[in-house]
């Protein structure tokens, strides 16, 4: 096999591209020849030594991948060779082959393409459980998606949209607000060129928006709140600006808003059984045609390096995903 391979953890440019023996499969876990894996803003901290996991060296990156299980361990009976499955283990991804734990690999249905399973998990899941389980949210409400160009931001639109909900999609370019509605958005926010609050009032008569969903962080974090509707619920899902904001709590007291905190690895972790069922009706979903992951392009394993660099220049709408042909 060859993989990716991370020995001192300062930056994509000390990854080697290396030719490593084939594992064997442990009790409880699977080896996966990788079809497909994405990237995702974890992977580029992980390599920088910035994610709260620091593996121990040396170490493949790629958290999410999807491909076919070549050989599985004892005890695993869920999971058999030659069955197509997508999994986020946090690592191993960017390779030609991993050993992944079989308990975090789901079972892909005919149909679901590797590119677009390794695409899916973490930023469907991510929103779904902000939006459906932390924030409640209700047919007829409004909710706004800061970053909405974005992998997560581009999720959060689709299963905003299922639930029945009225979409405001921000993002920094006209190009990025075109995609947006073509996935499903009912107006956009170009924060680059207009003021958020103001937009924010227009867009919704005054009354802002019932669910603000923020994988971003930054600079539009409080104007964004500062506008929230009356019972409002801010997300706080990530904060790929860099910067984290701080909140005036004030600002909470005076719409009677929440401030609700969103972390999916943790929930799949301490709820398995609901974690599943989320999982299973995504994949309902995504059969049904109603959610589809925005691929920006699929490039080669090889290139792993510009696709990094892609994505640093904020230019990436929806997901990149590296393939092994």
């Amino acid at each position: 096999m060859h993989a990716w391979l991370c020995e001192n953890p300062v930056g994509v440019d000390a990854l080697t591209w290396k030719e490593l023996p084939t594992p064997a499969p442990k009790a409880g876990e699977v080896l996966i020849e990788i079809k497909a894996a994405s990237l995702n803003f974890p992977d580029l901290l992980i390599v920088q030594n910035k994610y709260q996991m620091k593996p121990p060296l040396p170490f493949v990156p790629g958290s999410e991948y999807a491909g076919v299980v070549q050989a599985v361990g004892e005890g695993v009976t869920h999971l058999k060779v030659g069955q197509n499955v997508a999994c986020l283990s946090g690592t191993g991804g960017f390779g030609t082959h991993t050993i992944a734990p079989a308990a975090l690999c789901m079972p892909l249905p005919p149909g679901f393409s590797h590119v677009d399973a390794a695409a899916f998990i973490m930023i469907y899941a991510t929103s779904h459980h902000a939006l459906v389980d932390r924030a409640q949210l209700k047919a007829g409400e409004t909710v706004l998606v800061l970053g909405a160009a974005g992998g997560v931001g581009t999720a959060a639109i689709q299963i905003a949209k299922v639930m029945g909900a009225r979409v405001i999609a921000a993002a920094s370019t006209d190009e990025k607000c075109a995609l947006c509605k073509t996935l499903g958005a009912d107006a956009t926010i170009n924060y680059t060129t207009e003021n958020l609050r103001d937009a924010l009032k227009a867009l919704t008569d005054g009354k802002g928006p019932d669910v603000i969903y923020d994988p971003v962080g930054g600079d539009f974090a409080e104007p964004a709140f500062r506008g929230i509707a009356w019972r409002g619920r801010y997300l706080v899902v990530g904060f790929a600006a860099g910067p984290i904001p701080s909140l005036p709590l004030n600002l909470a007291l005076l719409k009677g808003a929440s401030i609700v905190g969103v972390f999916w690895g943790e929930f799949g972790r301490r709820e398995p059984k609901a974690n599943a069922a989320m999982m299973m009706e995504l994949a309902q979903w995504y059969a049904q045609g109603k959610i589809k992951p925005e691929i920006d392009r699929a490039m080669p394993m090889s290139e792993l390096k510009a696709a990094f660099a892609h994505m640093g220049s904020r230019g990436v709408m929806g997901k990149l995903v590296m393939v092994n042909s």
